[in-house]
């Protein structure tokens, strides 16, 4: 069974810092272009950051250019996302999500992706 699981989320203070996690299991994702979404209450899930398989290539939402970084280790079939100079309007569901198709580009759409964690609430406070 494959699974995302994501972790690392919490309550902040706006200007802080937050490290979330994506385990993956069940098979490897080493090959697969990966992205973290966010979805706030009342809104739809927006796309946050995508990275391809190699790790070579990596877009990011305007909103979050600058303060986030996405990055992965496939060696562990672990993607993170390492967030900085968080704001209130960060606060969210953070969700990881993986491609089906092999050695693809930076995916931006949530229609792109095939597999999605359960997410982890990410507050930051004011």
């Amino acid at each position: 069974q494959v699974q995302l699981v994501e972790s690392g989320g919490g309550l902040v203070q706006a200007g802080g810092s937050l490290r979330l996690s994506c385990a993956a299991s069940g098979r490897t994702f080493s090959r697969n272009t990966m992205g973290w979404f966010r979805q706030a209450p009342g809104k739809e899930r927006e796309f946050v950051a995508t990275i391809t398989w190699s790790g070579g290539s990596t877009y990011y939402a305007d909103s979050v250019k600058g303060r986030f970084t996405i990055s992965r280790d496939n060696a562990k079939n672990t993607l993170y996302l390492q967030m900085n100079s968080l704001k209130p309007e960060d606060t969210a569901v953070y969700y990881c999500a993986a491609e089906q198709s092999l050695y693809g580009g930076a995916r931006s759409s949530v229609y792109e992706y095939d597999y999605w964690g359960q997410g982890t609430q990410v507050t930051v406070s004011s």
